[in-house]
């Protein structure tokens, strides 16, 4: 049997390679035993969490609401509290104060003052390693604006050397939406790639579009779905108590470093106030996620039971999930009404 020999510097002239280039490029798998892998992670440590159960160190999270519901409001707040390493009551930080960089594409400074301050007056102090950076309107092209955005990105973070992104939103980088997995695919892929070459944790706010309110949170609630969803280690939503206006959310979508504690049966709830100089959420309580929902009166209840119906013995073939999607209702429900109908 014939032996090769693996090539080295010293005998690569003899396969007409360049000794440099045996240094030139790693390679592109890093192969080892699953037993190796596991010693290797072993000398990281346990990830650290900087939003409670939502967000731990090293991960790629998206957080997702409707329009003027709070997002951008609780990003802030996530910011101020892993910049200053203080676990605001009710939430768990447990990182070391550190430098965080916002992206925030959507608040003017002004508006930004607002928000942090009493009337414009005795304005609220953020820590120094609290970073803003927002679009300079001297300087901006739109001639590969996808590219120019992404590129500038990777500059500030090298820039201010932080280590905890938020990107407020993650529909600013990119000029086509990220309902279809085309669109949805490369933005991921560049995010990932970006977050592992600086060692980052990410937190990028997304939208969803008009939901029914009676209906409980779901990934389908996200914009791209998911074609974004599966690409990221966690995803959260923010939900409208429909017991008062100023009465939010929060809820677990998708986990990998815990088990989603904070799922339908035990949301966290919180209101939205500004006390004195700073606008965030204040926790109340635990509760489930169906005391805060909508509940349909009786002719809308018929008209979707019928609807439902309607659906199924026009076309026996489709799922619930199918039905469920076409009436923006959940499969569970659908389950039912044909259950009670002999389907």
């Amino acid at each position: 049997m014939k032996t090769f020999k693996p090539i080295t510097k010293e005998n690569a002239h003899n396969y007409q390679i360049e000794p440099n280039n045996l240094e030139a490029k790693p390679e592109f798998f890093i192969i080892q035993s699953a037993n190796a892998c596991i010693d290797e992670a072993k000398l990281l440590g346990r990830p650290k969490r900087l939003f409670s159960e939502f967000w731990h160190e090293g991960e790629l999270c998206i957080l997702f609401a409707d329009t003027n519901v709070g997002k951008s409001i609780l990003g802030v707040q996530i910011a101020d509290a892993i910049s200053r390493g203080y676990s605001y009551p009710g939430f768990i930080t447990e990182s070391s104060p550190q430098v965080v960089l916002l992206f925030d594409f959507e608040l003017s400074n002004k508006q930004f003052e607002k928000r942090y301050s009493n009337d414009f007056t005795n304005h609220y102090v953020f820590h120094r390693n609290l970073m803003r950076a927002y679009i300079n309107p001297d300087n901006l092209s739109f001639e590969d604006f996808e590219k120019l955005l992404l590129d500038e990105l990777e500059k500030a973070i090298t820039k201010t050397g932080a280590k905890v992104i938020i990107i407020d939103n993650i529909t600013y980088l990119k000029t086509q939406s990220t309902e279809t997995a085309k669109e949805a695919l490369p933005l991921m892929k560049t995010l990932k790639h970006i977050k592992y070459k600086y060692d980052l944790s990410i937190l990028a706010l997304a939208h969803t579009p008009k939901r029914n309110m009676c209906n409980p949170i779901t990934v389908n609630d996200l914009a791209g779905s998911k074609h974004l969803a599966n690409f990221v280690d966690s995803v959260f939503a923010i939900g409208v108590s429909q017991k008062d206006k100023s009465i939010r959310y929060l809820k677990q979508i998708k986990a990998r470093a815990t088990e989603k504690i904070y799922d339908h049966d035990n949301v966290v709830v919180c209101e939205i106030c500004n006390p004195l100089n700073f606008l965030g959420f204040i926790f109340l309580e635990f509760s489930k996620e169906y005391d805060h929902l909508k509940q349909p009166n009786q002719k809308e209840s018929d008209e979707l039971e019928s609807a439902i119906l309607a659906m199924k013995m026009g076309d026996n073939r489709l799922s619930l999930r199918e039905i469920a999607n076409a009436l923006d209702t959940n499969p569970m429900k659908v389950k039912r009404v044909l259950g009670r109908n002999g389907f």
